[in-house]
């Protein structure tokens, strides 16, 4: 439980011509999952455990939940666990999602997105 408590204020570091600049993780994750929720087949962003799940049921940031970034010097790793919309083609919105959300995470933090892996946990009608 501490662990999580720590991680909630991990921030990513980034200098440039104005000075350091430091964006959370939340914010990231909220960019992330507000870019993914428009793409079009995603229904809902889901959480990837049942435990995560009672915990965020509770929150008020509904576009956070379901995204995951980890940072590896100054590169972005963001994991996107998602229910699509029945009969949409699974593989090519999972790579529009994948284009949508590196495209605008990194106009918005000035990082390399390394990686987006988009997770389909189910489909809904």
């Amino acid at each position: 439980m501490h662990y999580l408590l720590w991680r909630k204020f991990l921030t990513v570091d980034t200098n440039n011509y104005y000075g350091k600049i430091s964006i959370s993780d939340n914010a990231i994750r909220t960019v992330a999952g507000f870019v993914a929720m428009d793409c079009y087949g995603v229904v809902d962003l889901v959480s990837k455990s049942i435990k995560d799940s009672a915990r965020e049921l509770f929150k008020k940031e509904s576009y956070s939940r379901g995204v995951t970034v980890n940072h590896i010097d100054n590169r972005l790793f963001i994991d996107i666990h998602c229910i699509l919309k029945y009969g949409v083609s699974i593989s090519a919105v999972a790579e529009s999602l994948k284009k949508s959300v590196k495209y605008t995470v990194e106009n918005f933090t000035g990082m390399i997105v390394d990686t987006v892996n988009v997770h389909v946990v189910g489909v809904r009608v």
